[in-house]
């Protein structure tokens, strides 16, 4: 969030800034303009700087798809799929990647913001690092440390890091902000000067909590119960928190509805009766996924609601979850073999290592109204249903639906940032929605306000001296 905010503080100065995060790790990912994705924070922060997106700004993006494996796309495009200790064997080469991505961005920039990655102070992980101050001493940058004084601890978060890491990289860090506090930042003077007087770097500010965050996409899915919003006698829509769930940003124009209240289901808790609409949001894995899906009950819950007339979105992954049947033969979710699904579309799906990732506009048939978004999948989908399509995208249909329209399926993501076919779709299963929301606009307001924020509690002279700039 602090990078966006500094993207666009220094874009409005006049500057081309570029964000750049050497290794990611989120299932929220963002298709490129040039073909390929990254992590949703980085195309927020591209966003910021007003700048389209690039595989460039996050050459190394691992997209977790079981507790010890993740797969690692390079550049945009899909590398390997690994385990955790597999992984540290790539690295080498994984920094080759990382220094080109690096340098292509700094030929068309003034100006490149580096988001780190977990700790600086992760000694144990340190040699072979590509994400933090690995990447800073081989592009010899320097850097500034933030801490979170919401988790408390942060005088010894800080003072503890210097103690930690090495001479050479305690020089190579300039100075420290202080993040997210709650209250009266001048409470903290006397914390912030001991911080400064133990450790010899520069106080370069205290950032209060900023309250309109939220109004921002969540990087983490840790962030997804806090932003459902219970609204009493309001269209009910309910999403089960899958535990892969991917490129949930497709939720926040939804949650931020003023006719909407979007609720997120907990692992464990049934999907409420009463809902009128489910939406099985996109995964990382859909075979497994359907096999948690069933461990907590929600494949009854969901059958009961669309045999009681509910409506049902599969998004993705979800998409996939709603047909007949899902065969992967050669693995590549893992374990080789055909899992049963919801059977509620008439469609099955085939696994296969093509991936595709592609921004893409087309049209919503049933309202004639424009849809953009993008897609990002493995796998295709065919069967009976697919002979009626959710969208048209050029010439080509996409998605498929049941004959009674109430059950819809789409690789898509992205389509509710689009004000007119948000409207027009929650209309047609019943909500009232009140026609105010201008999404798109809302978050462009909000990175413009905490630009200010951070323009008022952080010196940004000095950020700028640190960075080079005249």
């Amino acid at each position: 969030m602090l990078v966006a905010g500094l993207c666009r503080l220094f874009a409005d100065r006049g500057l081309r800034v570029r964000p750049f995060k050497p290794q990611n790790m989120s299932n929220n990912a963002a298709a490129t303009d040039d073909g390929g994705e990254i992590g949703r924070a980085q195309a927020m922060q591209a966003l910021a700087a007003r700048v389209p997106t690039s595989v460039h700004m996050n050459p190394v993006l691992l997209k977790p798809e079981s507790e010890t494996g993740s797969q690692v796309v390079v550049q945009g495009k899909r590398f390997a799929t690994v385990r955790a200790r597999e992984y540290s064997a790539l690295k080498p080469q994984l920094l080759t990647r990382v220094m080109q991505s690096y340098h292509h961005l700094c030929t068309d920039a003034d100006l490149i913001i580096v988001e780190g990655a977990g700790s600086t102070a992760e000694v144990n992980l340190r040699a072979g690092d590509i994400a933090n101050m690995g990447f800073a001493e081989a592009a010899d940058v320097p850097v500034i440390l933030i801490g979170d004084i919401d988790r408390g601890g942060v005088i010894a978060q800080i003072v503890g890091t210097h103690a930690l890491i090495p001479a050479p990289e305690q020089a190579r860090i300039r100075g420290f902000l202080v993040n997210r506090f709650r209250g009266d930042p001048s409470l903290f003077d006397d914390g912030r000067d001991l911080i400064a007087f133990r450790t010899g770097w520069a106080a370069l500010g205290v950032i209060p909590w900023f309250h309109a965050a939220n109004r921002l996409p969540a990087e983490d899915a840790m962030e997804l119960a806090g932003r459902a919003r219970h609204r009493q006698g309001a269209f009910r829509i309910g999403v089960p928190a899958l535990s892969r769930i991917a490129n949930f940003d497709d939720l926040d124009p939804l949650a931020a509805e003023p006719g909407v209240d979007l609720q997120i289901i907990q692992p464990g808790t049934p999907l409420p009766a009463d809902l009128d609409l489910v939406i099985l949001p996109g995964c990382k894995s859909t075979t497994g996924e359907l096999r948690f899906l069933r461990a907590q009950g929600w494949d009854i819950d969901i059958l009961a609601h669309a045999r009681r007339g509910g409506h049902v979105l599969g998004l993705c992954g979800g998409y996939q979850m709603l047909g007949r049947l899902v065969h992967d033969p050669d693995g590549i979710e893992g374990t080789s073999g055909t899992e049963e699904g919801l059977g509620l579309l008439q469609v099955e799906t085939m696994m296969h290592p093509a991936k595709q990732t592609r921004p893409v506009e087309g049209l919503h048939p049933a309202s004639g109204s424009s849809v953009r978004g993008y897609e990002i999948h493995i796998g295709s989908t065919d069967g009976p249903d697919r002979q009626r399509p959710f969208l048209q995208i050029g010439d080509r249909p996409e998605g498929a639906m049941d004959r009674s329209g109430r059950i819809i399926g789409s690789y898509v993501h992205g389509l509710f940032r689009d004000d007119a076919f948000r409207r027009h779709f929650l209309d047609h299963l019943g909500a009232e929605t009140d026609g105010t929301l201008d999404f798109d606009g809302s978050v462009d307001a909000t990175l413009d306000a905490l630009s200010k924020h951070l323009a008022g509690h952080v010196d940004i002279a000095r950020v700028a001296a640190i960075a080079g700039l005249g």
